[in-house]
């Protein structure tokens, strides 16, 4: 009669609890669908509005600029630009609109660009392995940023009255309509960068070089008419250009100007001599945050 001893009863012990336990232990993974991509979506979302909160200095510096364009140079050329003003117009009053496109631009920009801070320590590899799409994550992202670059940009509304504009509701209305759609447009364009960046250096490098052209080809300090062909042809494939004409159109609408004046200072996008509506130069833009969003989900579909 074969005997177990006691080394060989503790091992058949061992193997029969691990496999009780390995048979009780289930882990839980949620299925992937709809309901969990949203709120995986909804709780990035949340992340960036958290880690904007705990930022106060981010908060203050990224409206330095905005403030120093609209007080201090509009100040500044307000004697110099006066000769080519309409009576009763200042020129803090004509770059308002532009400065408003500053506040949520380097902030969309800034709020993409954590991306990288996330590759870099690892917390971004933790949330593409999440049992969610990625375009859930990248969708969250950019709602995100959108939503901070957009209370940005109500805090230089409220600074309406520095530059002359009045505080008409409709106006704000739209102009925060017309923020959020910006918004979300850069930080989908900043996400698209930063799919592929590495280095915080290389990002920052890249945002320098590409969004101060994109402001100042905007129209946001000039007129966009009685320009040299060169220069029109450059703010015309600007996309920044087609949302500061219609945010300047909605601040001109509610100021007391002739219409010539109108024409002057708020010309307009034309191509060839006909003007772009505003309805079509705002679904520009979103077709433009549409497939810039398009890229980043692929670029973050493939493997990291």
């Amino acid at each position: 009669m074969a005997v177990d001893t006691p080394g060989e009863a503790t091992t058949a012990d061992d193997e029969i609890t691990a496999t009780s336990v390995a048979g009780a232990i289930r882990v839980a993974v949620p299925e992937k669908g709809l309901r969990q991509d949203a709120r995986a979506a909804a709780i990035v979302w949340r992340r960036e509005l958290l880690r904007f909160k705990a930022d106060r200095l981010r908060m203050v510096s990224s409206l330095i600029q905005p403030v120093l364009f609209l007080l201090v140079l509009g100040t500044g050329l307000s004697s110099l630009a006066s000769h080519g003003m309409p009576p009763g117009v200042s020129f803090r009053t004509f770059i308002y609109p532009g400065v408003l496109a500053m506040s949520v631009l380097f902030t969309s920009m800034f709020s993409a660009g954590s991306i990288v801070w996330d590759r870099e320590f690892g917390f971004l590899r933790e949330m593409l392995v999440a049992p969610v799409s990625r375009s859930a994550i990248v969708v969250g992202k950019c709602l995100g940023g959108a939503t901070v670059a957009t209370i940005q940009g109500i805090v230089i509304l409220i600074l309406a009255g520095l530059a002359d504009v009045p505080y008409d509701p409709v106006m704000f209305l739209v102009l925060i309509g017309e923020l959020l759609l910006l918004s979300f447009t850069l930080t989908a364009f900043g996400v698209m960068m930063a799919a592929r960046i590495s280095q915080m250096q290389a990002f920052m490098a890249l945002t320098q070089m590409l969004v101060m052209p994109l402001f100042f080809l905007s129209g946001a300090l000039y007129p966009l008419n009685r320009l040299p062909a060169w220069l029109t042809v450059l703010t015309r494939i600007d996309p920044l250009t087609y949302i500061v004409d219609p945010m300047r159109s909605a601040v001109f609408s509610r100021l007391s100007l002739s219409p010539r004046a109108v024409s002057v200072l708020s010309p307009g996008v034309t191509w060839d001599g006909w003007r772009v509506p505003a309805g079509l130069s705002l679904g520009m833009v979103a077709a433009m945050g549409a497939i810039m969003l398009a890229v980043a989900i692929a670029e973050f579909s493939k493997t990291e």
